[in-house]
């Protein structure tokens, strides 16, 4: 588990900042649950024979004796959200959330076991096209970030008939080839075949590449349900690869499924993964409900900006106020304040502590500020304040404090020209 120190949060600001204008722009309301839920809820919802409930939750007994988990994903509480608060009764919903989850696994590049995602969930909608606006909106949300270099994988899982007939095939395959199978899968043969076709062991990458394939299986509903999903990507230009070894860990998803994956951070991983779960409202007690939803995830996406270093990240101070003497100290606070109700935009740090001036001299310039707003007492008795260029080479001024608004107006306005 990691901090974030401040040189570290302005690309996080900036990502945060990105998804919420987008998700605006396609009409998504933010929603915020706990961090802690019922161990039962996790149980009921991503399976049992799963790595994330079987080895990787954190879980413990409160002092009534009840067993919680800190959350290892954000799908399950929004829908029991959701339920609890009567928002699927006869409604669509477009709902997104943001925070950290829990796992206790491997830790790796951009993956921690406190780690953040931001997910979107979309109820009510059963159609191929809420499936296809929610990978187009992840498109566009690669471009509002600059990130290039993705690759959209998709597949379809089929109903629970189909894949129930799946299953069974599965299961005669790998009993076959079982001395190929490492521990996890054995263990798996019976309850969750799919998920061995999801490992990562390159041990078993022969045997798993010549398993059989879901799609012989898919029904008519299943295939125009995919193929419409293609057909819209195909039109608005994005481009997709058709896996069909895709699968998700999580028990609760059907039909849709799509990762967006990429090499810029080393071996391959997945930064956003999602797709279609119309049996999990049912599964949590609710009214059968179509819903799909992905969820993104924030470090690996920040490692990624960062990588690619096309973001412009605001600085720290556009100026920063310089104060000698007792009353040039009293005396700034409140023309600070006036500066910032008068100019919103501005970025100002006020000088605190005492010092000398070469002392504050330093932190101004340390600061990454642009101007230093230099205030003494011979400034103060003559109304007066200087300003000194710590980024440019250029003459030292000095103003009317009455002027000093109208030229940080200005200067703030050809900084964001430039």
């Amino acid at each position: 588990m990691h901090d974030l120190l401040p040189d570290q949060s302005p690309r996080w600001q900036f990502l945060e900042r990105c998804v919420r204008d987008v998700l605006a722009r396609y009409g998504y309301e933010e929603m915020r649950m706990p961090i802690v839920e019922s161990t039962d809820l996790f149980k009921r919802s991503i399976g049992e024979v799963t790595d994330i409930v079987e080895k990787e939750m954190y879980t413990f007994d409160d002092r009534n004796g009840d067993s919680l988990t800190l959350r290892p994903e954000g799908t399950a509480g929004c829908v029991r959200a959701a339920l609890e608060h009567g928002l699927l009764h006869n409604q669509t919903q477009r709902l997104w959330y943001q925070g950290p989850m829990f796992r206790h696994e491997r830790p790796q590049k951009g993956r921690y076991r406190q780690f953040h995602q931001i997910g979107v969930e979309a109820f009510g909608m059963a159609g191929p096209d809420i499936d296809a606006e929610l990978i187009l909106m992840t498109a566009r949300l690669w471009q509002a970030l600059g990130i290039d270099g993705l690759e959209l994988q998709l597949n379809t899982l089929g109903s629970s008939e189909e894949r129930a007939l799946y299953r069974d095939e599965l299961v005669k395959y790998f009993s076959a080839h079982q001395e190929k199978l490492d521990d996890d899968s054995r263990r798996r043969l019976q309850s969750n075949p799919l998920r061995i076709l999801d490992t990562k062991n390159p041990d078993m990458a022969d045997v798993v590449a010549a398993a059989p394939t879901l799609d012989a299986y898919l029904g008519e509903e299943s295939r125009s349900h995919f193929t419409a999903i293609c057909s819209i990507l195909d039109e608005a230009g994005v481009a997709y690869v058709v896996n069909p070894r895709l699968v998700r860990g999580l028990d609760y998803y059907s039909r849709t499924v799509f990762e967006w994956v990429t090499d810029l951070l080393g071996a391959q991983g997945t930064v956003c993964a999602g797709g279609r779960y119309d049996g999990l409202v049912t599964q949590l007690g609710g009214r059968a409900t179509p819903a799909v939803g992905f969820a993104m995830g924030v470090e690996r996406l920040v490692a990624i900006i960062e990588e690619l270093d096309r973001v412009k990240l605001p600085k720290r101070a556009d100026a920063y106020l310089v104060l000698v003497g007792e009353n040039a100290q009293h005396a700034g606070l409140a023309i600070a304040e006036q500066l910032r109700s008068d100019l919103p935009q501005l970025r100002l740090i006020t000088h605190c502590g005492g010092g000398s001036f070469k002392s504050q001299f330093k932190k101004a310039d340390r600061s990454g500020a642009s101007l230093a707003l230099i205030l003494g007492e011979d400034e103060l008795a003559s109304d007066n304040i200087g300003i000194k260029f710590l980024r440019k080479e250029a003459q030292q001024l000095t103003l009317k404090l009455n002027e000093l608004a109208g030229f940080l107006a200005n200067f703030l306005q050809e900084t964001t020209e430039d």
